[in-house]
């Protein structure tokens, strides 16, 4: 019997700068970590490539200028409802510069008590207390009054005086629902991640006059700068106090370079994908971590699929309860190597896509800091109990 099943490996890689080549960087660094390990790379494996260092590679970067220029271009010189954005420093607060920039005035609707992936911007608890008093468009003086100065707790910032000391054309309101911005202009920019096709339908239909959302704005280049002509500048992150690191472009033709170098050199390819935020959730405050669009923008055909599993806990105790120690191994082994389509034994799994569930798995593995491991080798994914 085999003792070891998936395990996951991160490799490190040189500082990626514009104009490297990643590709042959991914590909050589993989192979010297294989060859390190005595181990053999195998077409069922995964690497997985964070979409930071395929940005950092392409230079798509972007400055706040550059933002402002695409606002102007799109609402002219309006005010501008700026919807449900996250509260986040790293993710956000260098785009509503930008907006600011390019508008002659920003109202901010902010959402409570958290922002669409768990970020709080009061104590929840505080809800039923406050019954009555958060009816409608609230101003952000009285909604801090309310909730007496609330800081998020794992950064100990305000985000509301953050967003308003941002620029002195930005005031900010909060509601949950997202209509009430009408009542301070029509022309609206939703910057929603998952749910900003959905909003801007009701915003549309309930009479805004203008409504684009985030993933329109930097959708093709500014004089020069980076874009992503899905994403715009959704998935971005802070470079500098100034510019922002955009979601990478062009990630399947990346991917289809990394694939070609694999088999040149080796004769074969294990799977791929890039990845950014896994989509996961922290315990203790309720944060889902997906702020990125999606979890991988681009991977191979087959990590498109699900998983067929069996539960083994489930057939262990209902279909062969009656047996033990090598005969009931033995017979569970049967059922996963005869298992088919119709597999009536997936009872309480998740059939999540693999390409998501391999990227939180990467994500959760290469972190965000200083590890030093943006690609990571996934090994036995897709063995089971019955491959020895």
């Amino acid at each position: 019997m085999r003792h070891v099943g998936c395990e996951a490996h991160g490799i490190r890689l040189p500082i990626i700068i514009t104009g490297d080549d990643l590709p042959g960087i991914i590909v050589d660094s993989t192979l010297q970590a294989i060859k390190s390990a005595g181990a053999q790379l195998k077409e069922d494996d995964v690497i997985g490539i964070t979409e930071a260092i395929v940005a950092k590679s392409q230079g798509n970067y972007a400055e706040t200028k550059d933002i402002a220029t695409d606002i102007k271009n799109k609402f002219g010189d309006k005010e501008i409802g700026l919807v449900f954005p996250i509260f986040s420093r790293n993710r956000f607060l260098n785009i509503l510069k930008g907006v600011a920039a390019g508008a002659k005035k920003v109202f901010i609707l902010l959402q409570y008590p958290a922002d669409e992936v768990g970020n709080p911007i009061m104590d929840p608890i505080q809800i039923d207390d406050l019954d009555g008093e958060l009816n409608g468009l609230v101003t952000a003086e009285k909604f801090k009054s309310l909730t007496k100065g609330f800081k998020h707790p794992f950064t100990n910032i305000d985000y509301i005086s953050l967003y308003e000391s941002s620029s002195p054309n930005v005031e900010v309101y909060l509601s949950n629902d997202a209509r009430d911005i009408l009542k301070l202009t029509k022309n609206i920019l939703v910057a929603e991640i998952h749910k900003r096709s959905q909003t801007k339908a009701r915003l549309l239909k309930a009479g805004a006059e203008l409504v684009y959302t985030l993933s329109d704005v930097l959708n093709e280049s500014v004089d020069g700068s980076g874009y992503n002509p899905e994403y715009g500048v959704l998935g971005s992150n802070l470079s500098t106090t100034t510019r922002v690191k955009l979601f990478p472009r062009d990630c399947k033709d990346f991917l289809n370079h990394v694939e070609k170098l694999f088999i040149e050199k080796l004769g074969l390819s294990p799977q791929l994908l890039i990845y950014g935020d896994g989509a996961f959730k922290d315990p203790y405050l309720g944060i889902w971590e997906l702020a990125d669009p999606v979890v991988s923008p681009a991977y191979s055909e087959k990590l498109g699929g699900s998983p067929n599993e069996i539960k083994l806990k489930y057939i262990a105790d209902n279909d062969f309860s009656h047996l033990s120690g090598e005969e009931k191994q033995n017979a569970i082994i049967n059922v996963i190597k005869n298992k088919s389509i119709e597999n009536k034994y997936n009872e309480g799994t998740t059939p999540r896509k693999y390409a998501d569930l391999l990227g939180s798995l990467c994500d959760l593995m290469s972190g965000s800091g200083d590890k030093g491991t943006p690609v990571i080798l996934i090994r036995g994914y897709f063995d089971d109990l019955s491959i020895g």
